[in-house]
């Protein structure tokens, strides 16, 4: 759902414009040598208010974050958690995550967060899930060998879904679980997830690695999807009706 454009956005951006990265292109292949001192870069691909952002920031002040986000209404809360927290290892772009070979390139990220994405529940738009093999492609042609991906959400049928994506497109997956919290909170939570948890929700967690045989954007054309339409309990009326209409 898309956040409600405030008033007051765009003072309050230019408030935080220092922690904005205005033109990352201009960056590729240069990271390191503007941002001296830090040992890896992490990105997080749609970082909304930025909970998640803060918390392993913090923890990790090696680290330098780059926090993707194109709703500039949940951008701006983020960036001004960092500002509060006084943190100086984290960066915003404002952008899309398709354009990432174009802004960093290869080995230049040591690690992917995706966290909640979008489902993109219809199957004809299965292409924009940043797990599908399109993305997956782009992010491994980023990260070295080794580098990883952590990615979670409550939507189940998503999780499935990209668990046989990363499973075909050659990560080596390991911690994956139906039910992170089961046994209690785990890790740094974002957001959305503190309010699944409380409701009782389940989430779902993996990490997946670049291993010698993943794909990349040099294996060739990307699959065509099919038949990939997602249901879950929250949504499973409107993709019913979809389908219906769909075979009319």
């Amino acid at each position: 759902m898309r956040m409600r454009k405030r008033s007051n956005l765009e003072p309050r951006m230019e408030k935080c414009a220092e922690l904005m990265i205005k033109q990352p292109e201009a960056l590729i292949g240069r990271w390191a040598e503007k941002f001296e001192g830090f040992d890896n870069i992490h990105l997080e691909l749609g970082c909304g208010k930025g909970r998640f952002t803060v918390e392993t920031a913090a923890n990790e002040p090696r680290t330098l974050f780059i926090a993707v986000e194109k709703e500039r209404s949940a951008m701006v809360i983020a960036m001004e958690r960092i500002m509060d927290r006084g943190l100086e290892n984290v960066r915003f772009i404002d952008g899309d995550v398709a354009k990432l070979p174009e802004i960093f390139a290869p080995g230049e990220i040591s690690r992917f967060y995706i966290n909640f994405c979008d489902p993109w529940p219809k199957s004809r738009d299965a292409k924009f899930r940043l797990t599908s093999p399109g993305f997956l492609r782009r992010y491994g042609s980023l990260l070295p060998l080794g580098g990883e991906i952590h990615f979670k959400t409550d939507n189940t049928p998503l999780f499935d879904w990209s668990v046989e994506q990363f499973n075909d497109e050659g990560w080596e997956l390991s911690q994956l679980t139906h039910d992170l919290h089961e046994n209690g909170p785990v890790g740094v939570m974002t957001d959305y997830e503190a309010k699944f948890y409380a409701e009782g929700l389940k989430i779902n967690r993996l990490q997946a690695k670049k291993v010698s045989g993943t794909k990349d954007l040099s294996a060739g054309p990307v699959p065509r999807i099919r038949n990939a339409a997602l249901t879950d309990a929250r949504g499973y009326e409107e993709s019913r009706r979809d389908s219906e209409e769909n075979e009319k």
